[in-house]
Order: C-alpha cells, then structure tokens, then sequence
C-alpha cells in the first residue's frame, strides 16, 4: 500500500508538470517548488526552536492563524514556519508576517520528506484540518517530534474507516494527539483505538471573533451603502449568482447590493454584470460619483470578512458545487446566512440551520422565499440575527485549549 500510495504522488507530481504548460495555477505548483531545498536552507538559515505549520490552501490557513498568533504572543521563544499545498493559498499569504517563513510543501515523496524535516528540525508540527501526508507523518514520527492535528473533522466515509484505508490507519497512529470539532469524529477514533483525542471545536471561530474586534472600516462601501440596507454575497460562484441576480432583477431597490466573486478575474465579473439589468460598479473603479449604483462587486481580494459587517443579510458561495465557504466570517457580525444546498460537510451550517441562524436554499423559489420572510418579519431577523452572532461567541477557545495543551506536554518534558 505504501508503494502504491509513492507511485500515486509520483504521478500527480508529473500530471501537474504536463498542466503547467498551459495552466497557471499548475505552473505556479510547479514554480513554487522548483530549488526548494536551497530555498528552505537560505530562509530558516540561523533560526531554531521552529515550529512547523502546514495548510492545504487559504481557508486552512484561515482556521490555523489563531492559534499561529496565539504561538507567536505567548511564546515569542519559537519561530513559526508556514507551508502551503496550494497556490491559491500561498501567492495570498506568502508575505504574511506572522511566520519566519513561508514556502510550498514539496510533493510527498519519501527523499522529499527527509529531507525538508532535516532542514527543518522543527520542535513539533501542526497540521490543518484535513492534511494527511503519510511520509511527512512518518518522518515526524521516526524522530518523536510531536505532531498535531488541528481543528480535524471525520466522517464514517473517509478512506481512514474503509477495509482497504490501513495506509491510512497507520498515519492516524503516528499522529500526538488529535484536537477535534466535534463528539462524532472523537467516536469515530477511539472505535479504531485511537483514545489521544481532545473535543476542542473549530478554531475558525477564535478567527472571526477577532475579525470583529479588529476590523478596519471600508470607507467605500460605506458610502455606497448610504442609509439602505446591504445586502453581500461572498465567495460567490456563477450558479449562486444567477439565482441572486435573478431576485436583483425582480427587486433592485429593495436593498443595495455586494458581490465578493470567488473568482475576481476580469472574465467572472464580466459575465456577472451581464446578468444584471441594474447599475453596478467595480471596487477598483468606485468613486463617490457611483453612489447612485445598486451593485458593487469587489474584484479584489482580503475585503470580504470585513464588508460582512456592512450586511443585513448574507449569501455565501460554494453550495452549488464542492460545498459552501466559510458562512462564520458573515454569522460573526450577527447576520442571517443563506447558502446553495452542498453543506452536508459542514457541521457549522448544520448548526446554525436548527438555530434559524442560517438557511438553505436550492433554487430561486427557495431564495426569494428565505428573501421575504427575512426582510419583511422583523421577529424573525432578529432572532436569526442574534443566533448567529450567539453562536460563534458560545464556540470560541478552541486555539487557547490547543496551545495550553501542547505547551504544558513540552514544557513538562
């Protein structure tokens, strides 16, 4: 099986060679990695007591950052390494002061992984959600450096639990101990023997609460909204954009109206306005002379967890694909979440649905109906409104539970 597993990274490796001739995301993987040895030795170069983090992409980064943050306060001692799978994660955060340095993880492979732990020599390493990289683990784990995973979410389906998942059951064996979001992913690892599980949420939460304590104004929007209501729709995609258009269309001076793509390139906001019959205006082009506009679109990147606190009501994206983003960067400011019907995997949508401090919708039928009752039963946005907000406040702590933990094991060692 380990072979087998050797033989699929080698060639996801080498398929994202061939991409990278003409695809830019699978140019900058391969980019991104190219002299990383040299790279690493040259950044970490003096440095020691390093702590190793590792994100799949930016919404790990995003869960990871509080307890980084926590780290970086309370124990100025270490110095934190930061790496990223993905490019989307990355090129956004590569500057990101809150690390001593910020690289591409290097494929999998067994020389690759000794060789960036060699390097590297961290204290102990934390890794993101659902970052399962079998010969990093083993590496850690040959050399007793503590590894953690960190806000992890499991499911009776996942390849851990299957009779042909024992790769896989063996690098939950290597792990230190597991911080967890929920009761059902504890059940799931002690039935497999697994009992260094702690319950401690989602560290997302400590995330947007500290959002809303620190939140610059966006002096923009402000003014674009004047004194109506807003209404945001973040991390959009096409298919959640036709149905909100669609209401656009029917009802454009019921409220103003923001959209935060998840793609801002030129071509997704082009075929976005196409789809509106009202006026709208771009971010980078806004001036006070477009006030008078019913839509603005962000088309740039790192304001949308802010401009959720201009919001009456809030859409977030994803729902009609792979599954929604993060609803909590809206709930945080007290609003009611609407989001498409791909959330099954998210145990905070799940939540805030039985609290009524989010809905679902499947259609435009479904969202113009969520649309109505919110806007014109005042009892029932304001109690959607103050679940929200209820809700993560109840869930936050989860970094402070985390750190307190580890830190406590190494001191005593």
């Amino acid at each position: 099986m380990h072979f087998l597993y050797n033989t699929i990274i080698r060639i996801y490796a080498a398929l994202i060679r061939i991409a990278s001739l003409f695809d830019s995301k699978a140019g900058a993987w391969i980019k991104g990695r190219r002299g990383w040895e040299d790279k690493l030795a040259a950044g970490t170069e003096g440095i020691s007591r390093i702590i190793w983090f590792h994100c799949a992409s930016l919404g790990e980064f995003e869960q990871g950052r509080p307890l980084m943050e926590l780290i970086r306060e309370r124990h100025p001692e270490y110095r934190i390494v930061l790496t990223f799978f993905s490019p989307s994660g990355y090129e956004i955060r590569k500057g990101w002061k809150g690390a001593d340095y910020v690289c591409y993880l290097p494929a999998d492979t067994p020389g690759n992984a000794r060789r960036f732990v060699s390097l590297l020599k961290p204290d102990m390493a934390f890794f993101i959600k659902y970052e399962f990289w079998y010969n990093y683990i083993y590496e850690l784990f040959k050399r007793e450096i503590p590894v953690y995973l960190v806000s992890g979410i499991f499911r009776q389906d996942q390849l851990f639990f299957k009779w042909y998942g024992g790769l896989f059951r063996r690098m939950q064996g290597m792990y230190s101990h597991f911080f967890v979001q929920d009761e059902n992913s504890r059940l799931l690892l002690n039935k497999s023997g697994y009992l260094n599980v702690t319950v401690t949420g989602d560290t997302r939460f400590d995330r947007v609460k500290k959002i809303t304590e620190s939140a610059e104004p966006v002096p923009a929007i402000e003014e674009f909204a004047g004194d109506e209501k807003v209404f945001i729709a973040g991390s959009s995609w096409e298919e959640d954009e036709k149905i909100i258009a669609g209401y656009i269309n029917r009802n454009p001076g019921r409220m103003k109206w923001i959209f935060a793509p998840h793609e801002v390139d030129k071509g997704h906001t082009g075929k976005l306005v196409k789809m509106l019959n009202v006026s709208s205006v771009m971010f980078s082009e806004y001036t006070p002379a477009h006030a008078s506009a019913r839509v603005l679109i962000i088309d740039t990147v790192g304001l949308l967890s802010s401009s959720y606190r201009y919001a009456y009501i809030a859409a977030v994206g994803g729902g009609f694909g792979k599954g929604i983003h993060n609803i909590l960067e809206a709930a945080c400011w007290g609003v009611p979440v609407l989001f498409g019907p791909n959330h099954s995997k998210f145990r905070e949508a799940a939540d805030l649905m039985k609290l009524n401090g989010a809905w679902c919708f499947a259609d435009y039928e479904q969202f113009a109906e969520i649309m109505e009752l919110l806007l014109n039963n005042s009892s029932i946005y304001e109690n959607s409104s103050a679940e929200s907000a209820g809700y993560v406040i109840r869930n936050a702590g989860a970094s402070e539970k985390i750190a307190e933990f580890c830190f406590n094991k190494v001191v005593n060692n």
